[in-house]
């Protein structure tokens, strides 16, 4: 059985459902601060806070697990630096907590949700595993501490981990089944598609100076489906004896907020207003990450690689929410 912390999130809740089509069992552990419990829909569910280490105690001895995927983690950048507090204890912290009942439990496989994040301002694009990491924030530097604990509990007691560094993770269930839904919300698509529904007057650009071709910055964008993709062929990567590993999941293409807003105009047929702002602090001109390792060694290949594609899904399950 695999636990997943945070499966009622964005990202831990599509890894859930096709853990399920693949004929995983599944038990989900989630505070739900950030997740939804209507997102769980496939496997078991415990409500429960890696701050409580007995919560966790609990759910190993309810159920037999073989292997974790840890989704568990606040992920606001911006938050991360004014509440750093915050970020190092549930990130961090709470992670050791969920290592030490893996141990406890003879539980030693873990594929871990980190972020490109860790690699802070880009030296070279695309950005590679190997590229230098010097996170900028509270949010990217608890990443790479987990990164570095996994590496130390991979030597010193044989725990086998993949770790997946996301790039901007996008899209929804492309059958609407769960989507992205954060509070607050900070991503640039489904703000956008808010605006399209009406819910803003307008999306704002955060700087108009970068070097990029138009001004805007520019992302690479990765559907959450393949994202999810990535973890079940990681995770039967370490089932089936491949060393503990680190692998970059993004598209490889880079789009600026002027062209995601562009394309969102074309997808929703809406006219969605511009409203230009202030650069803010620490946001780069490009990032976009090289994935060609996890293409060759997990046998990944993404089926969602046009923004258009990506778009439309986020689309379909944002107007479903408003019904």
């Amino acid at each position: 059985m695999v636990l997943i912390t945070g499966g009622a999130g964005y990202i831990g809740s599509q890894a859930n459902k096709y853990l399920d089509q693949k004929g995983y069992s599944t038990v989900v552990f989630d505070n739900l601060v950030y997740g939804h419990l209507s997102a769980v829909k496939w496997g078991s569910f415990m409500l429960g806070d890696l701050n409580d280490i007995d919560q966790i105690r609990l759910t190993f001895q309810k159920y037999k697990i073989t292997s974790v995927m840890h989704f568990a983690a606040y992920a606001y950048a911006g938050e991360s630096v004014k509440e750093p507090e915050k970020y190092y204890f549930n990130n961090v912290v709470n992670t050791l907590n969920l290592l030490k009942v893996m141990r406890e439990f003879n539980v030693n496989k873990i594929i871990f949700s980190s972020s490109c994040a860790t690699y802070g301002d880009p030296i070279e694009i695309p950005m590679t595993e190997s590229h230098v990491q010097n996170p900028i924030n509270p949010y990217g530097k608890s990443k790479l501490m987990i990164e570095k604990i996994l590496l130390d509990y991979s030597q010193a007691y044989n725990l086998k981990y993949a770790i997946l560094r996301y790039f901007n993770a996008a899209g929804a269930d492309v059958s609407a089944d769960i989507g992205e839904e954060h509070d607050p919300e900070t991503h640039l698509i489904p703000l956008i598609l808010d605006a399209a529904i009406g819910k803003w007057e307008g999306i704002k650009i955060f700087g108009t100076d970068y070097d990029t071709n138009d001004g805007t910055a520019i992302r690479d964008y990765i559907h959450v489906s393949d994202i999810a993709d990535a973890h079940i062929l990681a995770l039967k990567y370490i089932d089936s004896g491949g060393e503990s590993n680190v692998f970059n999941l993004g598209n490889g293409n880079g789009y600026s907020v002027k062209e995601v807003i562009d394309i969102s105009k074309k997808v929703t047929k809406k006219n969605i207003t511009s409203i230009e702002e202030e650069r803010r602090f620490g946001d780069q001109d490009k990032l976009i990450g090289s994935s060609m390792k996890a293409k060759e060694i997990l046998g990944w290949k993404p089926k969602y690689c046009q923004l258009e594609d990506i778009i439309e899904s986020a689309w379909k399950w944002h107007k479903g929410k408003y019904k």
